[in-house]
């Protein structure tokens, strides 16, 4: 694996992006959430080395210790960005896949309606407003209480921040505050993004942890009915992040995914 960093020309300026690339073949984008990069690290080298996969992996401006220009404030901004960071490495026949508010940028990028991207997965994905299913607001609960709601065993992936180094602690802080600049003023939710799914023309499949507590299966299934011949696809025993919970789940609905919609270009 290779971390570089990209300076991508967009409107209001240059932007510098991490990127982690990995990996020969059919090729991926994936999209972190707001737990940071660390949680699909694992998943991309295991998506790179069974599925014969080039996997890039950018890191959000703001996560990981990396800068977020002030200019850089909202998911669509960050969808751009990534659409240009496509067109940098020069990538075709894409599968986009992102977990959270990383599937909120995925639902963006599809709407940007690049013909460099074959097919987007929005796992867990956070960004639409469905009425009677809120999102939970992660911003006011503690760490512990997070992990009960995310994963379908909280036990295996509980983290208690005291017992991490001074840096780490200082790296989860700044990640939450890039999510929270990021989720705009409504708390991961745009109230305009249902409606505008509609518009999208790449295929999509949305993945969906049963236990998720964070954001539930009925606002999956809303997600996947908003976008046009969508399918919808439901863990069992898994909760927010599949790709830490149960790999090989994800692993197995993604790869055949990007099979059935690859363009078959030389």
């Amino acid at each position: 694996m290779t971390s570089t960093v990209h300076t991508l020309s967009l409107p209001f300026g240059d932007l510098d992006v991490t990127v982690d690339d990995q990996g020969q073949g059919r090729p991926f984008l994936l999209l972190h959430g707001g737990g940071g990069p660390q949680t699909v690290a694992p998943f991309a080298g295991l998506l790179a080395e069974r599925r014969n996969a080039r996997v890039v992996t950018p890191v959000h401006p703001g996560f990981g210790g990396t800068a977020r220009p002030d200019r850089l404030a909202d998911v669509g901004t960050l969808a751009q960005a990534y659409l240009r960071l496509l067109d940098e490495l020069g990538l075709t026949d894409v599968t986009v896949v992102g977990n959270s508010i990383g599937g909120w940028i995925a639902a963006e990028l599809a709407l940007l309606g690049s013909d460099r991207i074959s097919g987007v997965v929005l796992v867990n994905a956070a960004g639409i407003l469905v009425p009677g299913h809120p999102i939970a607001d992660t911003f006011s609960i503690t760490p512990a209480e997070l992990s009960r709601l995310a994963f379908h065993d909280p036990a295996k992936f509980a983290i208690d921040p005291a017992t991490l180094p001074e840096a780490a602690r200082a790296v989860m802080a700044a990640n939450r505050a890039a999510l929270q600049v990021y989720s705009g003023p409504y708390v991961m939710e745009d109230p305009t993004l249902r409606e505008r799914l509609a518009k999208v023309t790449h295929p999509a499949l949305v993945v969906w942890g049963e236990s998720d507590e964070v954001v539930d299966a009925e606002y999956g299934r809303a997600y996947a009915a908003a976008i046009p011949e969508a399918r919808f696809e439901l863990l069992p025993r898994t909760g927010h992040m599949p790709q830490l919970e149960t790999p090989e789940q994800l692993l197995a609905v993604v790869g055949d995914f990007a099979e059935a919609h690859a363009s078959n270009r030389p």
